[in-house]
């Protein structure tokens, strides 16, 4: 339905004098994607600040069929929270809905709004003594609705899982403006379908997360962190299976970079450096947490026996160890300033996927062979996260390119390294989603069952598609 002057007029009526914007200069910065590959319009951006106000919004535009796009910090890449350009949106952001409602520390959990900054929920549960253990690059401004939308991972979700195991309970505002009260604390209830669930990767295409009860963890007071070097992705895996023997559930980050990825960090990031004085083809970043105390258990003398096996069957080469957190951080600033800093590389054609942990190694090689058959001179940079199969696979455009020319290049090669995957029984997204980016790519490689499962779902609780049309299914 078009949106009319009467229909804005009764949605800010509905929001509150503090809850809406409608100035073009305002509403820019809901509008553009991070990549700046989307570039959206609507009439009005909503952010109400209760949940009650969110079921008004949604009850209102429901009765009317008005088409609403959820939000939370904009961080997505993969144009999930953007409106569409035909301007016949509402944009909902959730940035006012961000209270902490309750923390209970016996049970390990704390309830918060859609709209905390993922940053300050890590904060106030360190503040309490536990860990929540979601962490990645855009924590500072990430939100958990968002978090929980697009099922979120990290560097963390070898140990801890991804958002999906990290969520008891959900408030959420279906298409019909009705609210599920689902905000339970319980580690078990076996009482029918996980409903919750249903929301989680759903990318605001059934409803609208407004609350969620997380889990919360002890707190790893003791951290030991490794940069080490390795011959191959191959040692690289058989480098964790053997810290995981060693360790048991110690091993928290299993990161896999390339040599190509340091030097692009070393020359662009400030503060960087190589910690090492030879050059190898592939590192590993590996980190031991703990929540027990040092004389319980030494997690130093356990990473050096990690790295002492390692080095005596071949699967490292050389490494540094952390002595202390300035060191650590110093360490896990050449992983997570990787994708800015291939920005500064010219063109990059992207890729988020997984696959089988015992596969990597082959794919590689053979993903390094497709690109260079399909542009000569292209620079793989594949990094990411080895402990959970999750890889970024981006590749930078040759030297001599032309950027655009490099770039018209993205659908073809997006579609050969899928298929590639696919070949591999892998995955075309791990974990940015599919959002408007990737929904040929549903059609091309999820089977009709599963799609028609997923439209059967989508059609029972939005039958009108007024949640984030476009996103996910087309």
């Amino acid at each position: 339905m078009t949106i009319t002057p009467d229909h804005l007029l009764k949605l800010k009526e509905i929001s509150g004098p503090k809850g809406w914007i409608d100035q073009p200069g305002s509403m820019e910065p809901f509008l553009i994607e991070p990549r700046d590959k989307y570039h959206g319009q609507t009439p009005l951006v909503l952010l109400p600040d209760t949940t009650e106000k969110v079921s008004e919004i949604i009850t209102y535009c429901a009765d009317h069929k008005i088409a609403v796009v959820p939000q939370g910090g904009n961080t997505g890449l993969v144009g999930g929270s953007i409106p569409t350009a035909s301007g016949n949106e509402i944009l909902l952001s959730l940035k006012r809905l961000n209270r902490v409602r309750a923390t209970d520390a016996a049970n390990q959990t704390m309830t918060v709004e859609a709209g905390c900054i993922l940053s300050d929920i890590q904060n106030l549960a360190r503040d309490s003594g536990f860990l929540f253990p979601l962490s990645l690059a855009a924590e500072g401004s990430c939100m958990i609705g968002g978090n929980l939308s697009t099922n979120a991972g990290g560097v963390n979700v070898l140990h801890y899982g991804n958002m999906r195991s990290l969520v008891l309970g959900l408030e959420v505002v279906l298409p019909s403006g009705d609210i599920w009260h689902g905000l339970s604390g319980l580690q078990k209830d076996n009482t029918g379908y996980d409903l919750k669930q249903l929301f989680i990767g759903a990318e605001g295409t059934l409803g609208v997360i407004t609350a969620a009860t997380l889990k919360l963890y002890p707190y790893p007071h003791e951290r030991n962190t490794a940069f080490v070097a390795v011959p191959s992705p191959q040692a690289a895996v058989d480098l964790l299976s053997l810290a995981r023997s060693i360790s048991g559930n110690c091993i928290t980050a299993f990161e896999l970079m390339p040599r190509l990825g340091l030097e692009i960090v070393t020359r662009h990031m400030d503060g960087t450096r190589d910690p090492m004085a030879s050059a190898y083809d592939w590192y590993v970043l590996l980190e031991c947490t703990s929540s027990l105390s040092r004389d319980l258990l030494d997690l130093e003398k356990l990473m050096e026996r990690i790295l002492s096996q390692a080095m005596d069957q071949g699967l490292v080469l050389d490494g540094v160890i952390a002595k202390n957190e300035g060191e650590s951080n110093n360490l896990w600033q050449l992983r997570e300033n990787l994708s800015e800093a291939q920005r500064h590389e010219g063109g990059s054609i992207k890729h988020d996927i997984s696959l089988p942990i015992s596969a990597i190694p082959e794919f590689l090689i053979e993903a390094g062979k497709l690109v260079e058959s399909l542009i000569p001179g292209a620079r793989p940079v594949p990094f990411g996260h080895l402990g959970d199969g999750n890889l970024h696979y981006n590749i930078s455009q040759p030297i001599a390119m032309d950027k655009q020319i490099f770039l018209d290049h993205w659908t073809e090669l997006n579609r050969q390294v899928h298929d590639l995957v696919k070949d591999f029984d892998g995955s075309f997204s791990a974990e940015h989603g599919i959002g408007r980016l990737k929904t040929g790519d549903m059609i091309s490689y999820k089977t009709d069952i599963e799609l028609d499962l997923m439209r059967r779902i989508k059609h029972s609780l939005d039958p009108d598609s007024i949640m984030n049309p476009g996103v996910i299914l087309t």
